[in-house]
């Protein structure tokens, strides 16, 4: 038997050695190969499963010994988890970025450590950057560009963006995909599912299937540049009412499904306040914007763009007209909404604006979070049930509140898991978007403002009122809906009146007069 164990032993040694010399000679990364990312991958859900299995034997459930250490599991389980989708880049750093953005739907711990993914993308070496464009533009870099900056202006978990000069002169930005993504992207999602698979059996309260199967919808279109292109001209075309709103103009004959060319378009990062102070921009008029152009896009029109983190959102002053812009970058990862599910998103938000309780029930059993519609609530609009129930447009968020939440998505784990197993995809996306834009709003301060619902209420109501004409052949019951409809616009512009009046300049001015007036009986 000994024998034998040796003879084994020998050969896989011989195997192994010979493997290694191969590799070697090959000069194959090491990251490269499968076995290598799987064995990673496992490893790594080996140890945190670990740790959860064992790191509570002795600890009392709800002490205060109990909360801080599983505090410290979800910490370095985070961090383990963020070295991981670092050590496998790719389609690894993609769905760390998208975890990291559930603020108010997974554990603090986790949001804080991988949001730092979104700069610690990998860069592809030049030599590699020229490989993709000579591939799929057919030429060198010398005989498109008269010039091209080697250091990317940003490098993303997919791509990174190099900026150029056109022979003609104009200035452009080259996304450039990261060459070995798309060979490694279809395993590593079937890794993921079945580690995921290992790690829900072993913790059935642990339900995350719906971020494999978000990711294997997503990343064939994320990773095809023609589509981010076309989703690009589409929303350019879609809200071309909107003056602010800037979408890089795309050229074709320099773009492929690895390469996208667009103009290049300066400005600050939406969250960067010392930015938009030293550039006079208003951060209240920037909010109010990013309202108008969300709501435009989630009510109005169903398509939606779903990865609206600072890096993908910047802001300026107009050089010729001084007048604030919004431009809106990458637009690979959009949201489709079908109408039966937009109509019942419409009227949900306008439950949850007016506090009716009934409508909230309602449509969000309509969007498939039945007995759990107050945790729906909740999760949808960042709010205490106190707040819901009172109506979200008529009560601020305090940060006693908000510390609240964050720390429910601990609590609550399990029953959000369940959830968002629950909901229909597309609820998915827009439940990111929403963490994300509330980031924003968190950081400028403009957090839950009466100018966003009102904007909010707005598109709503329009959509609503579009979705019941289209299905009605009476030029009287038409005439009826669009006269509801006004009426209901009026009300809205009549109400932001008063709230401009009450915290207007003037208002102020009148009351410090009257105060100065004799007092008569």
């Amino acid at each position: 038997m000994a024998g034998r164990l040796l003879k084994v032993s020998s050969v896989a040694t011989a195997v192994f050695a010979s493997s290694g010399f191969y590799l070697y000679n090959q000069k194959v990364d090491l990251n490269d190969l499968s076995i290598v990312r799987f064995g990673r991958a496992a490893t790594t859900t080996a140890v945190i499963s670990y740790d959860y299995l064992t790191a509570f034997r002795d600890v009392q459930y709800g002490t205060e010994k109990y909360w801080a250490l599983r505090s410290e599991v979800h910490r370095r389980s985070a961090e383990r988890l963020r070295d991981l989708c670092c050590a496998n880049r790719g389609t690894f750093i993609k769905v760390g970025q998208h975890l990291g953005a559930l603020d108010y739907l997974l554990p603090e711990e986790y949001t804080s450590t991988l949001k730092i993914l979104h700069s610690r993308a990998p860069q592809s070496s030049m030599e590699e950057i020229q490989q993709v464009i000579r591939e799929d533009l057919g030429k060198e870099l010398e005989q498109l560009f008269i010039s091209f900056e080697e250091k990317p202006q940003g490098a993303a978990s997919l791509a990174q963006v190099h900026k150029a000069v056109l022979p003609d002169g104009r200035t452009v930005a080259v996304k450039v995909q990261h060459p070995k993504v798309q060979a490694q992207s279809s395993k590593d999602i079937v890794v993921m599912e079945f580690l995921l698979q290992v790690v829900h059996w072993l913790f059935p309260d642990f339900a995350f299937m719906w971020l494999v199967e978000e990711a294997k919808r997503n990343m064939p279109l994320e990773l095809d540049f023609l589509n981010e292109g076309r989703n690009a001209e589409k929303v350019a075309c879609m809200l071309k009412q909107f003056d602010f709103l800037k979408v890089p103009k795309i050229h074709w004959d320099l773009s492929t499904k690895r390469v996208l060319t667009m103009d290049f378009e300066e400005g600050g990062q939406v969250n960067d306040r010392e930015y938009m102070r030293t550039h006079g921009i208003d951060v209240n008029e920037i909010s109010r914007n990013l309202g108008k152009m969300y709501s435009e896009m989630i009510f109005v029109n169903g398509f939606v763009h779903c990865d609206p983190h600072p890096g993908n959102v910047l802001v300026r002053k107009c050089p010729k007209s001084n007048k604030t812009e919004i431009v809106l970058l990458d637009h690979g990862l959009y949201q489709v909404l079908n109408q039966d599910f937009r109509m019942d998103y419409c009227r949900l938000w306008q439950s949850l604006i007016k506090g009716d309780m009934k409508g909230i029930e309602r449509y969000s059993r309509r969007l498939g979070a039945g007995d759990l519609y107050p945790l729906f609530a909740c999760v949808l609009t960042a709010r205490s049930w106190t707040s819901v129930s009172t109506g979200i447009s008529q009560t601020p968020v305090t940060h006693t509140e908000d510390v609240e939440i964050r720390t429910n998505a601990a609590l609550y784990l399990p029953q959000i898991s369940d959830l968002l197993n629950r909901v229909p995809r597309q609820m998915l996306l827009l439940l990111k978007t929403n963490d994300l834009l509330r980031g924003i709003e968190t950081v400028l301060q403009t957090r839950a403002s009466s100018s966003s619902f009102l904007n909010m209420s707005r598109c709503c109501t329009h959509a609503i009122a579009s979705h019941k004409r289209s299905k009605t052949k009476s030029r009287t019951r038409r005439l009826k809906i669009s006269l509801a409809e006004t009426v209901s616009l009026w009300q809205i512009g009549l109400f932001e009146l008063m709230l401009w009046i009450r915290s207007s300049v003037l208002a102020r001015w009148i009351c410090s007069m009257l105060s100065f007036l004799p007092y008569t009986h």
